[in-house]
């Protein structure tokens, strides 16, 4: 069994700001990774019912980091456990755990990918057509080759050759459309 992946929106970050969301399903496990900043709610939620998925079905959330663009409608999935870098939490539970090589499902696992912030992680699904990460390794197909915003550059940059070594077929950034990395 594989995952499925699909892009609820694509996000942007230009005069306005906007994440992309990404729903990720294996077998009975559906995740939403960052749930944050869009124009508007139906922006998640619409695409979601498209594809036959409610707001209850969702049985985990990924926060790539914990900026509020990539956070801010968490609680549209009340019935979740989210997952950071360093733990998980469901309801008034908090469980330590490092998010490197955790497992959410058979096809879905997490990535310690710092850089961007010190706690960014990548959720990584194995899929029929390949490798998937969603990431903020990019902010888009174009990089920025630099990120503005990165508190260590040197480690966005040798975890973006990391997860290249992984040879994704599909990088889904941060800020804009999944793109095949070359």
């Amino acid at each position: 069994m594989t995952a499925t992946v699909d892009v609820l929106t694509n996000g942007y970050a230009e005069e306005r700001v906007a994440c992309t969301v990404t729903l990720i399903r294996d077998g009975d496990v559906i995740i939403v990774v960052d749930p944050g900043m869009v124009a508007d709610r139906r922006l998640i939620l619409d695409p979601m019912a498209d594809l036959g998925v409610a707001p209850g079905d969702v049985t985990d959330v990924v926060f790539s980091h914990h900026h509020p663009d990539h956070t801010l409608n968490a609680a549209l999935f009340p019935d979740a456990r989210f997952h950071d870098h360093w733990a998980i939490y469901s309801g008034d539970r908090w469980e330590d755990r490092d998010a490197d090589g955790f497992h959410l499902s058979p096809s879905v696992r997490l990535m310690r990918t710092p850089g961007h912030t010190a706690e960014d992680i990548t959720t990584l699904a194995d899929t029929d057509t390949g490798l998937i990460a969603a990431t903020h390794l990019w902010w888009n197909a174009d990089g920025p080759a630099e990120d503005p915003l990165a508190t260590d550059g040197q480690k966005l940059l040798a975890n973006r050759e990391r997860l290249l070594a992984l040879r994704p077929s599909l990088v889904i950034p941060g800020h804009g459309n999944p793109f095949t990395p070359t």
